[in-house]
């Protein structure tokens, strides 16, 4: 059936009208493709740092909690909560009335001891005199013993020579010699003789127990003087306990004021004016102080960083309490063992969850503060340490917001022939593609890198790219977006202007 004219120019007229739809869309369509990027053309960095940074708390190099070492009532606090204290300054007095009884009975019976000391040496000289009177005795009977024996000995002689005699005038009155008279005077010096020599002997073995008696008095005077010695040692050793109780009870006393240990600050006084301070086994605390005189901070670093700190690595801190000011600092310990964030017990018992994540204490030492930096500084205090970890000079250093991690592709079948890569088993998860999307012209294309150490804000590219290249670095929700061969529009901007304020060069 053939077409009328006016069939044929409304035709006409709806296919240049479809055409022209179709030309408008695709142009609106091809101009929505073409996505507003920024991009920034890669140029050498002199340095780039690699740092970890952690939150903790100002820590003294020391705390010495001091407890009371005396009872007693507080009478007066010296000090209040934030001084600075000095070794020596007085802190706490605690009434010291029952300890000055104490000391004040104790030197009385430390006194006494003295005197019973001095009693014992008097009792010592005494028997010791007493000793040198009864040896002297005992000489003495020892030399009239000897006299005596001479007596007894001369007396022996006599009678032996009366007898003689006697029996010579008996022999020569039976011959008719001699006359009665010398007979009998003879017999009568006989007799004389012989009781001579009795009495002698009697006064030898009388002598002789006067000499045993004074040598027994001797050897008694002798005991006297050991037990007397014995005495003194006694009284000596008695007298050392009651002087070294003394010493105690001085000790006590003067420990009724309490004095400062150390050069510091007192970060606590638990305790009040009036209280009743107990000692020994449950001492009462009377104050904090805190060793300022080397000055830490201790942070938690997170488990996935804390490989990259070391002992000795340089730091910078900031302290929120004084502003922006950076304070210089030096790592000198790491913790070994981990530490749950739930958690402020640290330890490879902690068990309860495994999966939860873990930090590990790092210390940082402060060095070269001025003195108001140093005075400004109080325990406890909230601190960020950011810690130098790598550092490296002249390399190329990406925006971390340039880099795009893409999954890598499917292998195809038969891809692993012989010089190809394996194909990772199904137990092995593939790992993600890391790169940037360089522009050329005004088109993108994905460009895998091999990158070194991590900036604040840059990380370093091994290889992949060099100087000059002009790479997309945002925004993200763009970059997730783009695909090879795709067709941007780029606003230019340096390398330099990445915004690293923060980052050392």
């Amino acid at each position: 059936m053939a077409l009328t004219k006016k069939k044929k120019i409304i035709i006409a007229v709806a296919a240049v009208a479809l055409l022209a739809l179709v030309i408008i869309i695709s142009v609106f369509a091809s101009r929505k493709d073409e996505a507003e990027v920024t991009t920034v053309k890669l140029e050498v960095k002199p340095e780039l740092r690699q740092t970890v940074t952690a939150s903790g708390e100002v820590r003294p190099i020391r705390y010495i909690k001091l407890t009371s070492e005396v009872p007693g009532r507080i009478e007066e606090i010296y000090v209040n909560p934030g001084d600075q204290v000095t070794l020596g300054k007085p802190l706490v007095r605690v009434d010291p009335t029952q300890l000055q009884s104490s000391q004040e009975a104790q030197w009385a019976a430390a006194q006494q001891a003295i005197n019973d000391v001095q009693n014992a040496r008097n009792a010592v000289s005494n028997a010791q005199q007493g000793l040198v009177v009864a040896e002297s005795s005992v000489a003495s009977a020892r030399q009239q013993l000897v006299s005596l024996q001479t007596q007894v000995d001369r007396a022996q002689v006599d009678l032996n020579t009366a007898q003689r005699e006697l029996k010579r005038y008996t022999e020569l009155i039976e011959a008719g010699v001699a006359s009665r008279f010398d007979y009998d005077a003879a017999r009568d010096k006989f007799d004389q003789a012989k009781i001579a020599l009795q009495t002698a002997k009697a006064n030898l073995e009388s002598q002789r127990v006067a000499v045993k008696e004074s040598m027994e008095r001797a050897n008694q005077q002798k005991i006297s003087v050991q037990e007397a010695k014995t005495g003194i040692k006694s009284s000596e050793m008695r007298a050392s306990q009651q002087q070294a109780l003394l010493r105690g009870q001085s000790s006590q006393r003067s420990k009724a004021t309490q004095l400062s240990p150390l050069n510091g600050v007192v970060a606590d006084i638990p305790t009040r004016v009036g209280e009743y301070a107990v000692s020994q086994l449950s001492t009462t605390p009377l104050m904090t102080i805190a060793d300022m005189s080397t000055i830490n901070v201790e942070v938690n670093v997170d488990e996935t960083e804390i490989s990259n700190v070391e002992v000795g690595q340089q730091a910078k801190v900031k302290v929120d309490a004084l502003g922006d000011k950076e304070i210089v600092a030096v790592v000198t310990q790491k913790n070994p063992l981990a530490v749950s964030k739930s958690d402020t017990q640290g330890g490879l018992s902690n068990r309860v969850n495994v999966q939860e994540a873990k930090e590990f204490k790092v210390t940082v030492e402060l060095r070269d503060m001025p003195d108001e930096i140093r005075n400004g500084l109080r325990p406890g205090m909230s601190a960020t340490a950011t810690i130098t970890t790598k550092t490296k000079n002249n390399v190329i250093a990406v925006p971390l917001e340039a880099i795009v991690e893409k999954a890598p592709p499917s292998p195809s079948p038969g891809s692993s022939v012989a010089g190809s890569v394996p194909t990772p088993s199904s137990n092995e998860k593939p790992k993600s593609l890391k790169g940037v999307y360089v522009l050329t012209g005004n088109k993108v294309k994905f460009v895998e890198i091999t990158t070194g150490i991590t900036g604040e804000a840059d990380i370093e590219a091994t290889s992949g790219v060099k100087t000059g290249d002009e790479i997309v670095r945002g925004p993200s929700r763009v970059l997730k977006t783009l695909k090879d061969g795709m067709t941007v529009k780029r606003t230019e901007r340096k390398a330099g202007a990445s915004g690293n304020a923060n980052e050392g060069s």
